[in-house]
């Protein structure tokens, strides 16, 4: 199975589009003046043609609306000034994954300094965790506008306060290793920024970077990470969510995010117990969003400011990603049950809502109604049910042996 990755100015006569003989669909970025307008994927057979004429059919049914708000919004806006633009780094977190951080960052340094005869746009901050050799400190030393250091204490919440503390820029992003960013990254967030100064934190469009295995197709029509084509401002309630904002889930994903670095600082940073690795490896981001909103900021989603993720390759890895999606998620919620009493009303809710969702999507699994097979579902649904029996806290005496174990360690080498 393969899905090749076509970009499409709409703004543009349409291609003509064909498979190969490896190909069982396509999948469409749907741009209008560079802009992320839609993402299709369309199951076709081998060899198949599509004409132009044919493509524009599928897209009028598809985005025909969504294509004609957007062609009156650019022509109504005015474009937004980076003159006013906070200063910016960008953290990639990363442990052992050399080629990763390299492919990462040459997409960064085309939008970092576009124009060698110019000065840097932004800081950019390799923060290597636990590492087991010297590869990617080698790597970035090839690179004269990126800066290297290390955090020897393992877990991704421990590089990310490691950056949070080592960065110099009034906004922080962060960035897994496995993505590349789009174009029009660094100009969505700036639009972001501009439309809502006030906001604490900025997610973004995440799509894939290939889709060239049955797993990545299959995570990707479930909806991979991917949170839609519409600017949305959270604030401090939602209308028609009534767990709100206990489902952190809406708010975007960690492999793109940005924070205004000070409110990160007053908030406290992010949670070192979650997001540890393979014992817990997921909930961080949830836990940073939730508290983001429950001290009484905003948040924004931004469409442009887009990233392409780089999905699980086997089923077995996308089966397991799916349980530590359940691990980390019900760990988020017992943990925000027990420090937000205000709120355990709506995170009661959402523990019940999330179990009988994961319960009618097993029984579709079943009856062949959802993408995922019967083993897929159940293993999201049983890793929640061991993030609930008792997971953060058994992080959280993990966690306090690794910071014991390194509390003597020698000083970290920036």
């Amino acid at each position: 199975m393969r899905y090749p990755i076509l970009n499409i100015e709409l703004s543009e006569p349409l291609p003509d589009l064909t498979t190969d003989e490896r190909d069982t669909g396509l999948a469409l970025v749907l741009r209008y003046g560079d802009r992320p307008i839609g993402f299709i994927l369309h199951s076709m057979q081998p060899d198949q043609p599509l004409s132009g004429a044919a493509l524009g059919d599928l897209l009028s049914q598809q985005i025909g609306a969504k294509l004609l708000e957007e062609k009156i919004h650019q022509e109504l806006t005015i474009s937004v000034s980076a003159d006013a633009f906070p200063t910016l780094t960008v953290a990639i977190c990363t442990k052992d994954r050399p080629d990763n951080v390299k492919r990462c960052l040459t997409s960064l340094l085309a939008l970092q300094r576009p124009d060698p005869e110019q000065p840097v746009k932004f800081e950019i901050l390799v923060v290597d965790n636990a590492p087991s050799d010297e590869r990617t400190r080698h790597l970035v030393d090839l690179m004269p506008t990126v800066s290297y250091t290390c955090e020897p204490k393992p877990g991704l919440d421990f590089a990310r306060n490691h950056a949070l503390h080592a960065a110099t820029g009034e906004l922080l992003a962060f960035l897994d290793d496995d993505v590349v960013v789009d174009r029009c990254w660094l100009k969505g967030l700036q639009e972001a920024r501009a439309e809502n100064p006030d906001a604490a934190a900025f997610t973004g469009l995440v799509l894939p970077y290939e889709l060239e295995t049955e797993a990545q197709i299959v995570f990707e029509r479930r909806g991979g990470f991917r949170r839609g084509f519409e600017k949305i401002r959270y604030g401090q309630s939602l209308p028609g969510n009534p767990c709100y904002p206990c489902g952190a889930g809406i708010f975007g994903a960690g492999c793109n995010m940005t924070f205004q670095r000070r409110i990160l600082l007053e908030i406290g940073g992010f949670d070192e117990a979650l997001d540890t690795g393979k014992p817990l490896p997921g909930g961080g981001d949830l836990d940073i969003f939730y508290r983001v909103i429950r001290a009484g900021y905003s948040l924004v989603y931004e469409p442009t400011y887009l990233i392409y993720h780089q999905h699980r390759q086997t089923m077995e890895q996308l089966q397991h990603q799916y349980w530590t999606w359940g691990l980390g998620f019900m760990a988020f919620t017992v943990k925000s049950f027990h420090h937000d009493p205000a709120y355990r009303r709506q995170i009661f809710e959402l523990i019940a809502w999330w179990f009988r969702y994961q319960a009618w999507e097993l029984l579709q699994s079943f009856g062949n109604q959802s993408v995922l097979s019967p083993r897929m579902a159940l293993s999201e649904l049983w890793g929640g049910v061991v993030g609930l029996c008792g997971e953060y806290p058994r992080s959280l005496r993990r966690i306090e042996k690794i910071r014991t174990q390194y509390s003597q360690s020698s000083p970290i080498r920036m």
